[in-house]
């Protein structure tokens, strides 16, 4: 440990004098209260600190003490269902010591070291062991396993001892290499540096979300990189409520960086009432909380990101499928603004650091799907909500974003006015996935990729029509524009839109997704050729088969889709009388 002293407050941002002998980013604890910080800046004998913590009161000349050890995430049994703050204290364990306020210079571990976990171990003695090789398991939760692994800078050794079956804390020496290493079931991980693995891999599986306009029109691979961005109001955190709930990942990792206090309190009061659909148990049991609001010190919410990109790593290192919710990065990237404004660094666009781009990049990729260390397969999605001001895409967050992600789902105001969920539009969303995970939906519908196709090609042509109609009204159109128009609702309607409150149409699995929109194209096809034969476009619109196709959405459940055959033969029923009748 090394001593220093305090010669310069600014905020969030200190200076200290005497710490020359500390490494960039080593932890440091600061005045009478211990306060946390983390060293930024290295200048000769003077370290620049940012504070994690309300440092009101401080004073120049209180000493700074470097622990000489980077700002680490505890990682082991114990992590799902907690909430943490920014820097990994749980939120839970203070208000029962300290209230409903973090008080500063509080210390709690970030996980219970007296709780005994019940430890299986899967080797023994004089087995080889590597770098991410699973020695034991831990039950963590009903749906999880925890799997215990070598830490990922271990030499390869043999297994000297191993405990036997039993309850054990974390902190307890569960396995001895030859050597003379020991390991228990935790160890620590610096948050800032990405966890290694053999390779990244190919991503050719889509993220099942149950939201149609996601899955077919704009999907997201598994381990694949997504951002929502919105105005105010459009529905970004329902967005990512709805994916944490229905996604087919493992793990969720939710990350409220720098988000309104009353919207956090919404997620850490509806989470745990939340029944996930997979299990029937309550969802937290498979998520961790990070809630960093907005009246929080700015430097953790810095940092909060990184704390949730680490605890995801360590659950995709056990081969499991992790889905990591940041909302938003752009109240991120505020704090970054206001830290680098108060470091005098020279300001780039509106204000932001030069470094901004950088820091998103080295956000995004740690996502990806990755063989990890002990050959196992694993990945981290990472879906990102931005909060443009005024709903503006061009700002520099925005922009700087669709350069490292994928998949783009813009949300819309006009939508989201118009009580159509989930706002995401299809004229400026896309995915650059799509070709990736085609054989995969193939697999499931061969229609797939033509009607997909075909319906975003429908839509773009009824916008442009739609600014004609706007200027001369509909019926100067000829019936088969109009029937574009009329196409373009059933889309809009019968597949777009999606009630999250729904029982039948909040979640659509994929076969009803595509078998829907292909009913719909359909209908299309039928009816142009039948309105090319001179049938008047009141006769289409006069089918009781419209409706049906449009109410299919939420009237045929998942789990009966033979009810979509008998809309299929409607529709070939009516289609034909009235092809009948005008072909004579």
């Amino acid at each position: 440990m090394i001593e220093g002293k305090v010669i310069r407050i600014n905020g969030p941002i200190i200076k200290a004098t005497g710490l020359g002998g500390s490494g960039l980013y080593d932890v440091v604890e600061i005045g009478e209260k211990r306060l946390i910080g983390e060293i930024i800046r290295l200048e000769g004998d003077t370290a620049t600190i940012q504070i994690y913590e309300e440092n009101t009161g401080m004073r120049v000349g209180e000493s700074a003490w470097s622990l000489e050890r980077p700002l680490s995430v505890h990682l082991g049994p114990g992590l799902l269902g907690e909430i943490y703050d920014g820097i990994q204290r749980p939120l839970a364990e203070i208000k029962k010591t300290a209230g409903s306020f973090i008080p500063p210079g509080i210390k709690t571990p970030p996980l219970s070291m007296n709780k005994k976990w019940h430890f299986q171990p899967t080797c023994k003695a004089g087995d080889p062991i590597a770098p991410g090789a699973i020695v034991g398991e831990v039950q963590e939760s009903p749906t999880i396993l925890n799997k215990i692994v070598v830490f990922p800078t271990t030499r390869p050794s043999k297994v000297e001892w191993v405990a036997t079956e039993g309850d054990y804390t974390i902190g307890e020496t569960i396995l001895k290499m030859a050597g003379g290493v020991e390991m228990s079931m935790s160890h620590y991980w610096p948050a800032r540096k990405p966890r290694p693995y053999i390779e990244k891999m190919g991503m050719d599986e889509p993220l099942i979300t149950g939201q149609r306009v996601i899955d077919v029109f704009f999907p997201i691979s598994r381990g694949g990189t997504s951002a929502i961005p919105g105005g105010f109001g459009t529905g970004k955190t329902m967005t990512q409520h709805a994916l944490a709930k229905w996604c087919d990942a493992d793990i969720i990792v939710y990350i409220g960086c720098g988000e309104r206090g009353n919207e956090m309190t919404d997620v850490l009061t509806e989470f745990p009432k939340i029944q996930d659909p997979r299990t029937g148990k309550s969802l937290m049991e498979r998520t961790v909380l990070i809630a960093n609001t907005s009246n929080m010190p700015v430097a953790a919410r810095e940092v909060s990101i990184y704390t949730g990109i680490t605890l995801a790593e360590y659950f995709r290192d056990m081969g499991y499928d992790v889905a990591v919710m940041a909302d938003s990065t752009s109240r991120w990237a505020e704090a970054l603004r206001e830290l680098s404004g108060r470091l005098e660094e020279m300001p780039a666009d509106e204000g932001f650091p030069a470094y901004l781009p950088t820091r998103l990049a080295e956000f995004y990729e740690r996502a990806g799907k990755v063989k990890a260390l002990g050959d196992r397969t694993g990945s981290i999605s990472v879906i990102g909500a931005v909060s443009p001001p005024g709903g503006d895409f061009s700002e520099p967050v925005t922009q700087h974003t669709k350069r490292f992600i994928r998949c783009f789902w813009a949300l819309d105001r006009e939508l989201a006015n118009a009580r159509h969920y989930p706002a995401i539009s299809w004229i400026d969303s896309y995915s650059e996935y799509a070709e990736e995970i085609k054989p995969w939906w193939e697999k499931v519908n061969p229609f797939w990729s033509g009607v997909r196709e075909k319906a975003l090609d429908l839509l773009k042509r009824e916008q442009r029509l739609s600014q004609i109609v706007k200027l001369i009204g509909p019926d100067a159109l000829p019936d088969n524009q109009r029937l574009i128009l009329l196409i373009a609702e059933m889309v809009k309607n019968g597949f777009l839109q999606q009630s999250a409150f729904d029982d039948i149409d909040m979640f659509s699995v994929p076969e009803k997704q595509v078998r829907i929109l292909k009913i719909i194209m359909d209908f299309y096809d039928r009816a142009l050729a039948i309105v090319q034969l001179g049938a008047p476009l009141l006769k289409i619109r006069e089918l009781s088969c419209q409706d049906r196709i449009i109410r299919a959405k939420s009237t045929i459940p998942n789990d009966r889709l033979a009810g979509l055959d008998e809309v299929e033969a409607l529709m070939t029923q009516e289609m034909d009388e009235l092809e009948r009748s005008y072909s004579r």
